[in-house]
């Protein structure tokens, strides 16, 4: 019937491809689907069938623009069911939301979503939700959501809290720290560390005695911050400077993400490395993960181009098996060998060259830089060569639309960022199938295999001829970063990042082990507390039921501080050679005891004080995400250790 329906109202017809994906989607599997096969109409018939449930569903596309228009081209199929359609977008008020999220299928990005969850989880009046209980999430570009940006947290923020000038003062002694000398890396250049020079260096400069004593912990932290905003953050590859404000680059993606911040003082850091103010960090009063808001909901399923490769990371947090629909027509795409050179001098000549041969033929060439910085020094040797091109970068994003409907015109060249990789449908221009199709290059390997798929699949839609190649060096930061110095194994790029996946996803189930307890005390607390606010629980007065719902915000925000506190492994030193996880969760299960004692305490303080003077409840702040990364300063053993070693260290001396 939907497939009927689409034909009569949008004059599309399904392919039995796309009839495949959406009974893939309603069985509750990511069907992964190349580019072109029509990802947004095969998803239609899924969520008319899980809207029927009557419960809702929601729609997680990966930005505003997406939610808005397949939500208006989608619509009239959903009418013809009788059902209703709306889009949530970032600048609507909270009526606004309400009424989106009332009909039965709403179109939103999953961040809206999860901002939106964590503003109910503050409101003090019924009235000031949004959300209905979650039923059913269908995700668009689903490993992306799922796998890249799963581990971001949504944070909402509030209060006036002032900025702290010890980033700028502590960015004056580390800007001159040497490599080899004051700090060290480890062998993947992943984590950093003072080495005792650079101890000695802090505690000289400092005057603060032992930089490990309890009481230099801001200055160690943002030491720590500092040395890894100037050895491991590189400005026009992971972030832009843009109106005097730190603007962080997607590493997947390749585009500039608004509202984006790296955790509390390493954002500060970068800003105190630029030369910029530094802006208030504001207190967290909530926080939750991709990976945690998708978790509350009881059906899910997905779609991306991208999936197969991490089939087993999706089955294992998700419990999402991936099914592999095939294409609608062959792929006759040619996917060569990668070219090895010797240096990126050498690499970058050779990809001028088969640029140089592509347009001698009027064949279209798409080449996929790793950054800003490369794709802009790819972009002057060529223009210093006479070669004609477009870049589409993270400082050209507002150019987007018009540099891709050109990238598949006979002559044509554009340099790109991983922005060209993803949701990117670049149509052949006449005559262009006949000279083989669009020949996409890459300059790099990334560690993840997806991300190459995504760029080859520009090439060969629908049937289309095609060709793609790496050019790879033995100065690649992949080979550089994982000892690969031979030529041999260097030319197995797949089964390096073979490697790398596994170990990355190694250390992300680890790290869920910390974070899940986390999230399960959260929602015991939250569940309190919306038991307060609906009247479930039932309090004498308004004011005692206002006092109880802002002292669990209050103290929760207290204690997700103290959390990161304790994270940041210099108070886990004393544990000694036990398990840092039973430790850890020990700790924590402690702390949360606690936590649920001082909110009934201070909740009976409060309100005798409100009783007696009135009650006021503090407003909120403003919202925004901001970049986490899986191991900033080593993973979790590896800081207890060296935490050890150096008071042991500083005990002896």
């Amino acid at each position: 019937m939907a497939a009927v329906a689409a034909s009569r109202i949008l004059g599309l017809d399904m392919f039995d491809v796309q009839l495949r994906g959406a009974l893939a989607l309603t069985e509750g599997r990511i069907a992964e689907m190349l580019t072109g096969e029509g990802k947004t109409l095969a998803a239609v018939p899924a969520v008319i069938w899980y809207a029927k449930a009557g419960k809702g569903v929601h729609v997680l596309t990966v930005n505003d623009y997406l939610a808005r228009r397949d939500a208006q081209w989608m619509g009239g199929i959903y009418e013809f069911f009788g059902l209703s359609v709306g889009y949530v977008q970032r600048e609507m008020g909270t009526q606004e939301r309400q009424h989106a999220y009332s009909y039965a299928i709403t179109y939103a990005t999953a961040n809206e979503v999860g901002f939106d969850y964590l503003r109910d989880q503050l409101a003090l009046q019924v009235g000031q939700q949004v959300h209905r209980p979650f039923a059913a999430a269908v995700i668009d570009e689903a490993d992306s959501i799922l796998i890249d940006e799963a581990r971001i947290p949504l944070v909402i923020a509030g209060g006036a809290e002032a900025p702290d000038t010890l980033g700028y003062r502590v960015d004056a002694m580390t800007r001159h720290f040497r490599r080899g000398l004051d700090y060290s890396l480890d062998e993947y250049g992943r984590n950093i560390s003072l080495t005792d020079a650079g101890i000695r260096a802090t505690e000289r400069t400092f005057r603060c005695g032992n930089l490990f004593a309890d009481e230099n912990l801001a200055l160690h932290t943002a030491v720590q911050d500092s040395l890894h905003a100037h050895a491991l953050l590189r400005r026009d590859v992971d972030y832009l400077v843009k109106d005097g404000a730190i603007v962080s680059v997607d590493e997947f993606k390749g585009r500039t993400v608004e509202d984006r911040r790296w955790p509390a003082g390493l954002h500060s850091a970068l800003e105190a490395k630029e030369g910029l103010n530094l802006k208030k960090q504001g207190r967290i009063l909530g926080s939750i993960t991709l990976e945690n808001l998708i978790a509350l909901y009881p059906n899910v399923c997905g779609m991306t181009g991208t999936a197969a490769t991490q089939k087993e990371e999706l089955r294992t947090v998700y419990g999402l098996e991936v099914e592999v629909i095939p294409p609608n027509r062959p792929v006759i795409r040619v996917d060569h060998p990668d070219l090895l050179l010797p240096g990126k001098q050498k690499k970058e000549e050779a990809v001028i060259e088969e640029i140089r041969q592509a347009r001698q033929t009027r064949r279209p060439v798409l080449v996929g830089t790793a950054s800003v910085e490369e794709s802009e020094r790819l972009s002057a040797r060529l223009r210093a060569q006479g070669i004609a091109h477009h870049v589409l970068n993270a400082r050209h994003e507002e150019q987007e639309a018009a540099i891709v409907a050109l990238s598949g015109e006979q002559g044509a060249v554009t340099i790109s960022t991983n922005m060209a990789g993803r949701g990117t449908d670049i149509k052949l221009g006449h005559g262009v199938a006949e000279l083989g199709g669009l020949y996409v290059i890459g300059t790099n390997r990334h560690e993840s295999r997806r991300i190459d798929n995504q760029l080859r699949g520009r090439a060969g839609r629908q049937g289309d001829p095609g060709s793609s190649r790496f050019f790879i060096s033995l100065e690649d930061d992949l080979l550089v970063r994982y000892g690969i110095d031979n030529p041999m194994f260097a030319r197995d790029a797949d089964s390096i990042q073979r490697v790398i996946e596994g170990q990355n996803l190694e250390i992300r189930k680890f790290l869920r082990k910390y974070e899940s307890v986390i999230e399960g005390q959260r929602l015991a607390l939250q569940s309190k507390r919306q038991d307060i606010l609906t009247g479930a629980m039932p309090c004498s007065s308004e004011i005692e039921r206002l006092v109880r719902l802002t002292t669990i915000d209050d103290l929760w925000s207290e204690y997700l501080a103290a959390i990161v506190d304790l994270r940041s492994g210099v108070h886990w030193v004393s544990w000694g050679g036990r398990d840092p996880l039973h430790e850890y969760l020990t700790t924590v299960h402690g702390m949360f005891v606690r936590l649920e004692e001082q909110v009934a305490e201070e909740s009976e303080r409060r309100l005798a004080e409100a009783e007696s003077g009135g009650f006021d409840p503090a407003q909120r702040g403003a919202t925004w995400t901001y970049l986490t990364t899986d191991r900033p300063f080593g993973n979790v053993p590896e800081r207890i250790l060296r935490g050890l070693l150096r008071k042991l260290k500083a005990g002896a001396s």
